[in-house]
């Protein structure tokens, strides 16, 4: 099925030259050089992802971002930052985003991180391996790439989702950062090896896990995480 992309910039040279190489790769492109136009735009479109500018006018990306979260849960988002900032890089994960690209930037990047995160985020088919995994509380259905925890839905993108699963098929095994980074494919973790660190952070919210008395994620200082099993 054809996958229909938004990009967010204010840059409209810019939304015109992304709009027509997208399409070369069969994408459907729509764009909006307005954050809060493109805030609106999706409560009347379907869209499988989000190209988002952090400077712009009116509300910059990351307040974008914090309302798509908000009101539309998981849509993939990848932020783009002119400052290419490491303090931007952390704001928009703590925020919620799949991936982050600095500009000046290749357009073919941009498509191969648009093609890992859609791959991400979509079922994987062939594995053999439960399409529903049940850990304390925790239930996460590989099919559907849905989460709960105490019966109660949890939404999380499709870079959480995949850590979880990494975690949650590995359950009761130290990780090491590097087995968690090349588990994770899609994000330019060698400029920010705090990433991951960040992304754990972040799911704990969700999963309302106290890193100072976790249920499911442990910290094993100096050397990794450790998602907990039934009991320990």
């Amino acid at each position: 099925m054809r996958k229909t992309l938004l990009v967010i910039d204010d840059d409209e040279k810019l939304l015109i030259r992304l709009k027509k190489y997208l399409e070369r790769f069969d994408y459907t492109v729509h764009d909006q050089s307005n954050p809060l136009e493109g805030i609106e735009f999706l409560k009347t479109n379907r869209i499988d992802l989000i190209i988002l500018d952090v400077m712009m006018p009116d509300i910059d990306g990351f307040e974008a971002l914090r309302k798509i979260r908000k009101e539309h849960g998981e849509i993939p988002v990848i932020m783009l930052t002119a400052r290419g900032e490491v303090t931007d890089r952390i704001v928009g994960l703590e925020l919620g985003a799949d991936d982050y690209l600095p500009k000046p930037f290749e357009p073919r990047e941009l498509v191969a991180r648009i093609q890992s995160i859609l791959r991400r985020s979509m079922a994987s088919p062939g594995k053999k391996a439960p399409d529903i995994l049940i850990i304390n509380d925790l239930k996460i259905n590989f099919n559907s790439h849905k989460v709960s925890a105490g019966g109660e839905e949890i939404i999380l993108t499709s870079l959480e989702f995949q850590l979880l699963k990494v975690f949650m098929e590995n359950a009761g095994r130290v990780l090491d950062r590097n087995f968690l980074l090349d588990s994770l494919k899609g994000m330019d973790w060698e400029t920010f090896d705090r990433s991951v660190d960040v992304l754990i952070s972040r799911l704990r919210k969700h999963i309302n896990d106290d890193p100072k008395n976790p249920r499911y994620i442990k910290t094993v200082w100096g050397t990794g995480y450790i998602f907990l099993k039934d009991g320990e």
